[in-house]
């Protein structure tokens, strides 16, 4: 009992601190810092976490082989490097509650990529499924920002988020076999190695330009909740939940972080819930739930009776 009330402990921290970044993102950005800059901090600061944390406790450990070297540098670009910048860039220019239900697209991708990746199989309702999510993921990508923002700025911020959903998506199928096989803690600052390689460089400009000394405190309690709670806390829990969570408890939590997002954004004033967002989330999760259904096993044929 008391493993489970840990494990969905955890699953409801990790949907909480993603919901509420979503919202406390946008005191930061871009007035304080610009986007690119709170990745700089966010990397670099998870990479000497990690790092530190990987000397004690996997100290000897290495990944091995061209093949498992060939799979965490991806993950690196495409989990941490790309998948970050492409975060902080679109919510910078959309709404909270936009970028909250494009996140949950991610499935979608996951089951796309496990078909041409890993050969899977994809059924109908799985089809159905990809189908539904990308009419939903459209129709709030080219929908009018509910805040009264440009809608130029608005489609190219909901257009980042879907390269975001899509780069994190192909990251979960990649990294997957490497944390089977490797301290959770290995993995993690390899990853953040090769994303910092990438994403700092672009960052630093906009890290450095910032006036530090202009900060009220709470910007710099939502920029620690950002680097610890955001990239080194969540990052932990998930992967910790993910051992032991089964793919129908993930689900329920895929659809908590928005509903999460959504309350706190309308709560602080950030943006407002609307009809049209219903119906499109709708569509989003309606066909989130077709491609993570897993199917039914055959039943087992009858024996015949004993004569």
């Amino acid at each position: 009992m008391f493993a489970k009330i840990r494990l969905h402990t955890a699953l409801f921290l990790v949907s909480l601190i993603y919901a509420g970044t979503y919202s406390l993102a946008k005191d930061i950005m871009p007035h304080y810092m610009q986007p690119l800059g709170i990745v700089t901090l966010r990397i670099a600061g998870a990479a000497l976490f990690f790092g530190l944390i990987k000397l004690a406790v996997a100290p000897g450990e290495r990944i091995t082989g061209r093949a498992d070297n060939m799979r965490a540098i991806a993950s690196g670009v495409l989990g941490i490097g790309l998948n970050q910048l492409s975060f902080f860039a679109g919510l910078n220019l959309t709404t909270p509650i936009n970028a909250s239900l494009l996140q949950t697209i991610s499935p979608i991708v996951v089951v796309l990529a496990s078909a041409v990746l890993l050969k899977d199989k994809i059924t109908l309702p799985k089809l159905a499924g990809v189908a539904l999510g990308a009419i939903g993921a459209a129709a709030l990508i080219l929908s009018r920002p509910s805040n009264g923002a440009e809608a130029k700025d608005a489609l190219a911020g909901n257009l980042y988020l879907l390269f975001n959903a899509t780069v994190f998506g192909l990251y979960l199928v990649l990294v997957a076999p490497l944390m089977k096989k490797y301290h959770a803690f290995t993995v993690l600052t390899r990853i953040f190695l090769v994303g910092g390689v990438i994403a700092i460089p672009i960052g630093l400009p906009q890290a450095i330009q910032a006036d530090y000394s202009s900060f009220p405190l709470y910007i710099w309690a939502e920029i620690g909740y950002m680097v610890f709670f955001l990239t080194i806390l969540a990052y932990l829990l998930n992967n910790w939940a993910l051992k032991y969570a089964t793919p129908s408890l993930l689900g329920v939590y895929i659809y908590l972080q928005p509903v999460l997002a959504v309350l706190i954004a309308v709560a602080t004033g950030k943006d407002r819930f609307t009809l049209d967002k219903a119906w499109q989330a709708t569509l989003i999760f309606v066909g989130v739930w077709l491609v993570s259904r897993r199917p039914k096993p055959a039943a087992a044929p009858l024996e015949p009776a004993a004569p």
